[in-house]
């Protein structure tokens, strides 16, 4: 059996080289942004490590990403800076935290992202820090005056003058010109002893953060409430960060967008939404030891030899009611209603379905359209809210004999709402299209 991977997220406090010497094993990622943790693969018994992450450039990662981690049987180990805010805000629901700046947060000492936010150089230069970190102000402040190299007041004086400035202006000189005449001996002492790295707090804790690895593992994290605290972060959010990728210069797709074209636009995707959550029921019934109709008659509440009441009957087309056997009818009811009675998230088993059907390069295409009409169309076309969004796109599902609520959930929609969001993407284009052949018809 291979051995649980290590994964750090570091940039400015500590270098890859640094990282290796500890835990020679690891891959080294680049400082955490929102979606990063989603997009890497893990296994139970893995862990994690952040130390860096960003604050201004991109969306800084979010807790439930780190909490759905945690879930997934994943120990997160934070330190040093984003590492040690998060680790500080959810070590209640089983992440752990390292060293001083950890605990500086998790007792109240200090609360801004500020505290531990620096600018920094690119990847390609090794990631160069251009301020200074204002927790290693404080470290390096109370060390001089434990050692007596910074008499006490002084360090009050310049933690106050460090405080006073923006993070993005914490640089050595600027901090100088802040800093009374009389403290500037003291700044240097602190710019010195940083610099070497015995005061540097950030780089000590993400050391000791590496060290720790594997010191829990195997050890099941806190009791929590999953339901409840992982709302909105799914296995759906991870296939879609994982699959995300550049099909040409600044335009991103994923596989769930080429899912989502089929959705909107494929006249054969309800046939392979049907088959693969039929596959999926067949499944369920078997584990239980029952065919497809007493599985489907049982969470139904029908009983047998009954007929569908009419408030299940609505989720079929008149076709269907006239020409279908009851078992069928209860098949297709279950795949309908998935989202009520069913958490199994469809997504993955319907995207193996579509990327075996032959419609992949030809949704793609549609992903890639869509894009190209929203950019030509930029200040010209204004893309309405997600509910006009769905009415207008509603359009091109009326027929005789079904409903709307039918067709969205032959599509695997749960309501109006997510069909709107999933549309707006596609807005520009179905505009596009619609205007083609007012256009012939003019020629």
């Amino acid at each position: 059996m291979s051995s649980p991977n290590v994964v750090v997220y570091t940039g400015p406090t500590i270098s890859r080289d640094e990282v290796l010497g500890v835990v020679p094993q690891a891959r080294v990622r680049p400082p955490v942004a929102r979606g990063d943790l989603l997009a890497e693969t893990w296994s139970p018994d893995d862990t994690a490590v952040i130390i860096d992450g960003y604050y201004r450039e991109r969306l800084s990662v979010g807790h439930k990403e780190i909490l759905w981690l945690i879930d997934e049987g994943v120990h997160v180990i934070g330190a040093a800076s984003m590492g040690a805010l998060r680790a500080a805000e959810l070590s209640p629901y089983g992440m752990s935290g390292a060293g001083t700046v950890f605990d500086m947060y998790a007792t109240g000492e200090v609360d801004g992202d500020d505290e531990v936010a620096v600018v920094h150089g690119p990847a390609d230069r090794g990631y160069p820090a251009g301020t200074v970190a204002l927790v290693n102000i404080r470290y390096g402040c109370r060390e001089g005056a434990r050692t007596g190299l910074i008499p006490a007041a002084a360090g009050e004086r310049i933690v106050r003058a460090a405080k006073a400035l923006p993070f993005m202006q914490r640089t050595w000189r600027e901090l100088d010109a802040a800093v009374d005449s009389g403290d500037r001996e003291h700044l240097g002492t602190l710019e010195r002893l940083i610099g070497t790295g015995e005061w540097d707090v950030k780089r000590l804790d993400a050391m000791a953060a590496l060290r720790a690895v594997g010191g829990r593992r195997g050890e099941r994290s806190a009791d929590w409430a999953a339901d409840t605290a992982l709302t909105g972060i799914t296995h759906y959010e991870a296939l879609k960060w994982r699959s995300r990728r550049e099909y040409a210069p600044g335009m991103w797709m994923t596989d769930l967008d080429v899912v989502n074209a089929g959705r909107l636009f494929g006249d054969d995707y309800p046939r392979l939404h049907e088959e693969a959550l039929t596959g999926l029921l067949t499944d369920f019934a078997a584990a239980q030891g029952l065919g497809l109709e007493a599985y489907a008659r049982a969470r139904l509440g029908v009983a047998e030899s009954a007929a569908l009441p009419p408030v299940l009957a609505s989720w079929l087309t008149e076709s269907e009611l006239a020409a279908l056997p009851v078992a069928e009818q209860l098949r297709l009811v279950m795949v309908r209603v998935w989202p009520i009675w069913q958490s199994e998230d469809w997504r993955p088993v319907v995207l193996e379905r579509v990327r075996e059907s032959g419609h992949w390069h030809e949704w793609s295409e549609i992903v890639a359209r869509a894009d190209e009409a929203a950019e030509r169309s930029r200040g010209r076309l204004a893309v309405p809210p997600p509910e006009i969004c769905a009415k207008i796109f509603l359009r091109h599902w009326h027929r005789k004999g079904t409903s709307a609520e039918v067709e969205l959930a032959r599509r695997g929609f749960t309501g109006m709402q997510e069909l709107g969001h999933t549309v707006r993407r596609f807005f520009a284009l179905d505009v596009q299209n619609a205007r083609a052949p007012e256009r012939r018809a003019d020629e």
